[in-house]
Order: structure tokens, then C-alpha cells, then sequence
């Protein structure tokens, strides 16, 4: 039951214990506190939702500006509003978090859905887990890596049914994968980095249809009419789904047809790229530009195209998707979609160590932000960085 107290204006230190039975006596001079939290809050430590509460943002936002979180897109009045409640509050991000009941492992689950030699050449994986590690280490927890095949059904539900984990990042998530749905079901901390429609999983994501779309959109504004795919992965994947989704889209968005036969998979891997831009440049037509859904598939593709004796971006313009370390030093200097790698790492650590405390989760879905880098590898040496 909510009190209305009322406190005499002269004297604000002033309380009053009244047993049950008791009536307030008439006071001349009377002050009604309405907002009861702020009296809450001198009785109990401030935490990061009372930071998200007074800023009018969500505790994730809190996290990536008091963390000064690298590669996320926050504009500078939102920030400054997180640091003035922040500052307002009095409130001081706590290293190790809150404790946990006794019996967990404080160790949070990576899970890659990749062979360990695909895992062992995904650059954009390193960022990630740095994101992941830090976020998680801040709350005192440790984090394991594990690569699961594809065909693994049981490889993370070890991890849980052993106890090595608390909770489980699962990247890359599959649209026929029901063992993540059922371990969800069964009350298995998840968050996924990736989304599973209609799953009912929380995830932290990039908005990859609109970011494809864009990245295919650059081509056309270039005059490049005969635009091929190179998909990151397995179309089983929602990731590569979701990417052919937004070349789709841009295609049709132009008046152009969409050629099945332009559209090739990879497989995480430099090789993958390598052959299936071969079987594009052995097209009776071959492409005049192509997309290539992955930084890292993009190496051997461009290493294909410079077999054959062609030049990037004269007679074949590339661009990638994910922005790796490496992309700028690519010969040529790779266009690309950057994504806040660091960030998808930080949020999903962060977030999964709040449902495993048992917070319940007022956006369930978090989506990034990415933008286009436009270097030579599309242009030309027209561009100057």
C-alpha cells in the first residue's frame, strides 16, 4: 500500500511513526511529497535503471555511454543526458555486479555456429568477443567460446546440462534450429546475436535488410547494372537470409530482373568466396559489380577476380558487409557496410547477465545501427580518405 506522508514545512527531517489505529494530528503548515521514488532512492544503492529512468533511454543505451562503448551510433544530446542523470543521481557503475545465487558458474556461452576452422578465419568475430568479454568481466563474469557444427543439435545444450555456463550468446542463429528454441522454453538464459523470427528469443541485431539494400543501392548510383551475391552463409542462416533480402529488394527497387544465377554462397570462409566468384566470372555475361555479404568471403573473391586478370572496380566494383580491421588495407581498399562489431559483443553480454540476474527485459529486441565506408574497391582512386 502507497502512504501519502506529509511532512511539517519547517522541519524536513522530520518523520512520523505511527502505530496502527493512530490518526495524523491537524498541522498549520504542511508539505505533500508526491514523488515517493525519490524518497526510495535514499534508502537503497542507485542502480543503472534508475540512471535509463531519469534519462528517458533504455539501460543499454546507460551502459554503452558510461562505458564509453566503441562504434555505436548515440547522438551527443541522448549522451549528454545519460552523463547529467548519471551525475544528477550520484551513480557509479559497480565492477563486479550484482551477486548471483550460489551454485552458478559466472561464465556466459559464446556460442559460434561454425567449424572450429571457419571460427579460426572470421575476423569479425575478434571485435565481437571483445565486446562480449569486457561487458561481461564488468559484472564479474567469464565467458567461453564454443564453436558448435551445424549439425550439432546438442553441442550448447552441454554447456547448460553440464554447468558450465549461465547463459547462452547464440551467433548466427539457423531457421531450423529447435534446440535453442527449446532450451528458451525450458528457462535457459539466451540472448542471440542474430535474430530467430517468431522465436520469442531476445536479440541484439543490425538492421542487415536495410544495410544490404544500401550497400547494392551505392552499385546502381555507379551505373553497375549487372549486380551478383555473394552470400556470407548457408541460406539457412537468418543472417545470410536477411542480406539476400536487402539485394533482393534493391534490384527489384531499380527495374531490373532479378537473375537467380547471380546469386552464389558462401561459407564464412575466403575459400568460399574464391570459388563462387569463378563460377560468376564463367557466367556468358559475367557481373559487372558484386556484393559479397562478408568482409571475410570478400578476400577470396576479390583474389578470384584478380586471377582472371580483371580490375576492382573498373571492369568488376566490390563492395563487403561488416567492415573487418583489415578492410581498409585490402588492395584495393574494400567499400563496405560497417557494423559495430564491439558493440553487438558489449549489448549481448551485457543484456544476457540481466536476464541471468533476473531482470525481465523491457525491449526484448535491440537493433544497431550501421553505415556505408566508401573506399576505392567501388570508385576508384577518386576517393580520398
Amino acid at each position: 500500500m502507497v502512504l501519502d506522508w506529509f511532512l511539517p514545512a519547517w522541519n524536513p527531517n522530520f518523520h512520523l511513526n505511527l502505530t496502527k489505529g493512530q490518526q495524523l494530528p491537524i498541522l498549520s503548515w504542511v508539505t505533500r511529497v508526491t514523488n515517493i521514488s525519490r524518497i526510495e532512492l535514499k534508502s537503497r544503492r542507485i542502480t543503472s535503471h534508475d540512471v535509463a529512468k531519469l534519462a528517458g533511454v533504455s539501460r543499454t543505451t546507460v551502459s554503452f555511454v558510461l562505458n564509453n562503448v566503441p562504434g555505436v551510433s548515440i547522438s551527443q544530446a541522448t549522451r549528454q543526458r545519460v552523463l547529467e542523470a548519471a551525475k544528477q543521481l550520484n551513480y557509479h557503475p559497480h565492477a563486479t555486479g550484482k551477486k548471483l545465487a550460489s551454485g552458478k558458474s559466472y561464465t556466459l556461452g559464446l556460442v559460434l555456429l561454425q567449424n572450429p576452422e571457419q571460427v579460426f578465419e572470421d575476423a569479425f568475430l575478434i571485435q565481437v568477443l571483445l565486446g562480449v568479454e569486457q561487458a561481461a568481466s564488468r559484472q564479474g563474469f567469464n565467458v567461453l567460446l564454443k564453436p558448435v557444427a551445424p549439425d550439432d543439435n546438442s553441442g550448447y545444450s552441454r554447456l547448460i546440462n553440464e554447468n558450465h555456463v549461465d547463459g547462452i550468446i547464440l551467433s548466427g542463429p539457423r531457421q531450423d534450429d529447435d534446440e535453442i528454441v527449446r532450451l528458451k522454453s525450458e528457462g535457459v538464459p539466451i540472448m542471440l546475436m542474430g535474430q530467430l523470427p517468431e522465436s520469442g528469443i531476445p536479440f541484439v541485431d543490425v538492421d542487415a535488410i536495410e544495410g544490404a539494400a544500401i550497400a547494392v543501392r551505392h552499385l546502381l548510383e555507379l551505373g553497375r547494372r549487372r549486380i551478383a551475391m555473394i552470400t556470407n552463409a548457408s541460406l539457412n542462416y537468418i543472417s545470410a537470409q536477411h542480406r539476400r533480402s536487402g539485394y533482393e529488394q534493391s534490384i527489384a527497387d531499380s527495374g531490373l530482373f532479378l537473375e537467380e544465377e547471380l546469386v552464389r554462397e558462401g561459407d564464412y570462409t575466403p575459400a568460399s568466396g574464391f570459388r563462387a566468384m569463378q563460377i560468376l566470372l564463367n557466367l556468358p555475361r559475367r557481373p559487372d559489380a558484386v556484393f559479397i555479404a562478408s568482409d571475410v568471403v570478400a578476400i577470396g573473391a576479390i583474389q578470384a577476380i584478380k586471377q582472371a586478370g580483371l580490375r576492382i572496380p573498373e571492369d568488376i566494383a566490390v563492395v563487403g558487409f561488416d567492415d573487418v580491421p583489415l578492410s581498409e588495407y585490402y588492395d584495393p581498399p574494400l567499400t563496405t557496410l560497417r557494423l559495430p562489431a564491439f558493440g553487438l559483443g558489449w549489448a549481448s553480454g551485457e543484456r544476457l547477465v540481466r536476464i541471468i540476474q533476473g531482470e525481465e527485459l523491457s525491449q526484448p529486441g535491440l537493433v544497431l545501427d550501421s553505415e556505408l565506408v566508401v573506399r576505392a574497391s567501388s570508385i576508384g582512386n577518386t576517393f580520398s580518405a
